[in-house]
């Protein structure tokens, strides 16, 4: 088997498991490193004004990518399912698929980012003075999903057959390309966050390009034939069931963040300021616990290809020991040096304050979501997509609009920590149905396969 290749059937879970996962969070926090340099270059050189204008775009991006990001998700469960399996036509069916779905999901992103930005930030609140530069934002932003969209399906694609160290090396290289292009647009050219847009957009088609040579050099059954590509009915299916579930199950948290994000619009600036810079933060510990989140659901897909179910009753217990012992021990590390982290971002103390306040209450509880994660992503490995959906629903989404609508109406209630307040809950409650379901429906499967015997 090559080196950028991990038979998750075999050997240690462990081992297998942390061999799959540090790449993965490596990868992740290198682009929340490089996330992160974007707001310290507009907050520091452009002034509150613009870094309260990225950062305000945050949970807009992700509600309107979320359901192509769920194919995404599709595509590394229906990838490493076949690969588990041995099918190796399956596997090449896949990819041209995957990647062809890409390009489609990219341009309609676009299409979608670039005529309705403006319109989705007013119905957002978002404040006069920082409507139209995060606007700005948006448009050049959502200029160049494409990219994005194949750099996503392509390392799905990879970590489909456990290969976490490509991708890694590819986000290292397209984020330095994208700190470096930050200084000089805004330092040098004296943009705002037209240039860190740009330069995001610069770095992201260098990763879309990269991913694709890596694929079309491929000289397995992850091989990608440009000449080939096309949607094959049957695999396209499978991915949509998967994926369309896990999509708008980002979209329903995304959606409960924007109706957040409206209340956090709601204090003016400096608390969109420091909220958007401590949910940078809370993005470094998100990832890490989600590294082994997305082991999971890579694990449990290819050893339910191998019908290997004692492996996935270790998987899912790993990985939620895990996400307990990164999430609690990072979380109480960024709460620490908190004040200080947050003084990366921004000149003002007031900013800080007010990123203070929802950093203690998000870290605090934040192993609860990794948690919530995990086990989700457990379900969907195991290929139930739409329960976590809605678990997430009920227990998370509906619950946050509901809070906001009520408690945080009331006067003596009405501040900001109140807010953040309903992160924690949600996340106990979702968890909680999560893990019965997990339990019921991984019972009825190995029955049925016993019975298959």
């Amino acid at each position: 088997m090559a080196s950028n290749q991990i038979n998750m059937t075999e050997g240690p879970v462990l081992g297998k498991l942390l061999q799959f996962s540090i790449p993965l969070i490596f990868s992740s926090v290198l682009q929340l490193l490089f996330n992160a340099a974007d707001l310290v270059v507009v907050g520091k050189f452009a002034g509150d004004e613009a870094l309260a204008a990225v950062g305000s775009t945050g949970s807009l991006i992700n509600l309107l990518i979320n359901v192509f990001t769920g194919l995404s998700i599709g595509t590394n469960v229906v990838s490493a399912n076949y690969y588990g399996a041995n099918d190796k036509e399956k596997v090449q069916t896949t990819v041209h698929t995957a990647m062809l779905l890409s390009i489609i999901s990219g341009l309609i992103l676009t299409v979608i980012g670039v005529i309705f930005s403006k319109g989705l930030l007013n119905l957002m609140g978002a404040p006069e003075d920082v409507l139209n530069l995060a606007a700005l934002y948006l448009k050049i932003y959502f200029g160049g999903i494409t990219a994005t969209m194949i750099y996503n399906f392509g390392s799905a694609l990879l970590r489909a057959k456990g290969d976490t160290k490509r991708p890694l090396y590819i986000l290292f290289f397209s984020g330095l390309i994208n700190l470096v292009l930050n200084l000089i647009f805004v330092i040098g050219f004296h943009m705002s966050v037209d240039g860190v847009g740009i330069a995001t957009v610069i770095s992201q088609i260098i990763s879309a390009i990269l991913v694709v040579f890596l694929l079309i050099k491929e000289t397995d059954e992850f091989h990608l034939d440009l000449k080939k590509l096309s949607i094959d009915k049957n695999i396209f299916i499978k991915i949509v069931k998967i994926g369309l579930p896990a999509g708008f199950q980002g979209i329903m948290f995304s959606f409960s963040n924007v109706i957040i994000q409206s209340s956090v619009n709601s204090f003016g600036k400096i608390v969109i300021s420091g909220n958007s810079a401590a949910c940078n933060l809370e993005g470094f510990v998100y990832t890490a616990m989600n590294g082994f989140s997305q082991g999971a659901l890579t694990f449990c897909s290819q050893n339910l290809g191998a019908k290997k179910f004692d492996r996935i009753k270790k998987v899912v217990l790993v990985s939620q020991l895990s996400v307990i012992v990164i999430g609690v021990t990072l979380s109480t590390l960024f709460l620490v040096f908190g004040r200080q982290l947050l003084g990366f971002y921004t000149k003002s103390s007031e900013v800080v304050d007010a990123g203070m306040i929802r950093l203690w209450v998000i870290f605090t509880t934040y192993f609860l979501c990794g948690l919530m994660d995990a086990m989700a992503n457990s379900i969907r490995g195991i290929g139930h997509s739409l329960t976590p959906v809605i678990t997430s629903l009920i227990g998370a989404c509906l619950f946050r609009i509901v809070y906001l609508m009520t408690i945080f109406k009331i006067d003596r209630f009405h501040y900001p920590i109140t807010i953040f307040i309903s992160y924690p809950i949600s996340w106990i409650l979702t968890y909680a149905v999560n893990v019965i379901c997990y339990v019921i429906i991984f019972n009825k499967i190995k029955k049925s396969q016993i019975s298959i015997k």
